[in-house]
């Protein structure tokens, strides 16, 4: 099955910036990919998503500090986040879809990275 696996999570003061990076390995071409977050008690939301042509979509709650990117050709899916808060504490996970686009209010996308835990202190 494809394969995605998160990176560059950890500890950050409110107001800072954090990169995290997915890289996944098949059938890339023809996914919508997308990053989730799950903050502790909380149900899973929807971040952001990019199609293949990079045209990208983002929540309401992180519009104006994240930023959502994609290199096709080395198979990697970013996002860059600044002006973190309290709130954004939680498990970010990378997703892909087969489609051609996904809504980030679904939660049956094909296939989940493991997550990666972003915490922000105050």
């Amino acid at each position: 099955v494809p394969r995605l696996s998160e990176t560059g999570g950890g500890s950050v003061q409110a107001g800072g910036s954090l990169k995290l990076t997915c890289t996944y390995s098949e059938n890339a071409k023809v996914w919508y990919m997308g990053w989730f977050r799950q903050a502790p008690g909380k149900e899973r939301e929807g971040v952001a998503g990019i199609d293949r042509e990079s045209r990208t979509r983002v929540s309401d709650s992180v519009k104006g500090r994240f930023t959502i990117s994609q290199d096709r050709a080395k198979n990697t899916l970013y996002l860059e986040m600044s002006s973190l808060k309290p709130e954004d504490t939680a498990i970010y996970y990378c997703a892909g879809d087969l489609a051609s686009y996904r809504s980030l209010d679904s939660h049956d996308w094909d296939y989940w990275g493991q997550g990666t835990h972003v915490t922000v202190t105050s």
